[in-house]
């Protein structure tokens, strides 16, 4: 019985080998078109279209049916690599000679290295609106206290990030308390992307009300419009953190607002902490 199943498997296996194998070769259908990342299309890659390559490199050992364009970037083609268009190639050198103004600034090498830092502000604004989608009173709230007492929120918030590493070592010496680091970690984050979308709101409000004086945006599109200016403002060369570093203490101590009942922010206000209210516009 053994024998014969080992034959079987043995059959099997030869069947297997003698089969026509399928090429591997990836082809992507449409083209491509990168932006801040430089692109490499392998030996066994075909580009159904034109490669155009924007502030990157593009490094072509494949096929690609359609033409190679580069702008701000090398144009790399390796022994064997087939085009059936033409390479188009704009250099750093040709930029140069185009905006000698700009490109030979180290802003222009500062703003060419942005494109993991935009896409981790575009993750980050996903989950502020998924955030928003979950929790869309507590988000207002917190707009709310943002609005009205911007002073307040930016002093709690700076509190708050001041207690963060001394709560968790109270929390690591009582050892019973140290399962409650992880969930303070946790309300932190919670925190500041609440925060971040009360920001997004006032910023998102305020620009279509300066606008369109006459129309009320809804929630939804006050926030995404925020969304992208603070993102935005967030991936500028040099002053980036600091706008996020301002967003995240006045969003975090908008979000612990949120939670707190009137009574004691009226309480904190008697002592005169928290500036006067934003005006808003008239019904």
């Amino acid at each position: 019985m053994i024998a014969r199943l080992l034959a079987g498997l043995a059959l099997a296996i030869l069947a297997f080998a003698a089969m026509p194998r399928v090429a591997s070769a990836d082809i992507l259908d449409h083209g491509k078109t990168v932006f801040f990342h430089n692109v490499t299309i392998g030996s066994d890659e075909t580009v159904d279209g034109d490669l155009t390559v924007v502030f990157g490199d593009a490094r072509v050992a494949g096929h690609v049916q359609g033409d190679v364009n580069t702008i701000f970037g090398k144009c790399i083609i390796e022994d064997g690599a087939q085009i059936d268009g033409h390479a188009n190639c704009i250099t750093d050198d040709g930029a140069r000679a185009l905006a000698p103004w700009f490109v030979n600034s180290a802003a222009f090498d500062a703003f060419r290295n942005q494109d993991k830092h935009l896409l981790v502000r575009f993750g980050a604004s996903a989950i502020v609106l998924l955030v928003f989608l979950l929790f869309p009173v507590r988000m207002r709230i917190a707009h709310d206290r943002l609005e009205r007492h911007p002073g307040l929120a930016a002093l709690v918030g700076a509190i708050a990030v001041l207690a963060i590493v001394p709560v968790a070592i109270i929390l690591a010496i009582t050892i019973v308390g140290i399962p409650l680091i992880v969930l303070e970690f946790a309300a932190v984050f919670v925190g500041i992307w609440l925060g971040t979308g009360a920001v997004a709101l006032l910023v998102g409000r305020r620009l279509t009300e300066l606008i369109m004086p006459s129309h009320t945006p809804s929630p939804l599109w006050a926030l995404i419009l925020g969304l992208v200016i603070v993102s935005a403002a967030e991936t500028v060369p040099y002053i980036g953190w600091a706008v996020t570093a301002l967003v995240w203490l006045v969003g975090l101590g908008a979000s612990i607002l949120a939670f707190l009942g009137s009574a004691p922010i009226a309480a904190i206000r008697r002592v005169g902490i928290g500036g006067p209210p934003m005006p808003t516009r008239p019904a």
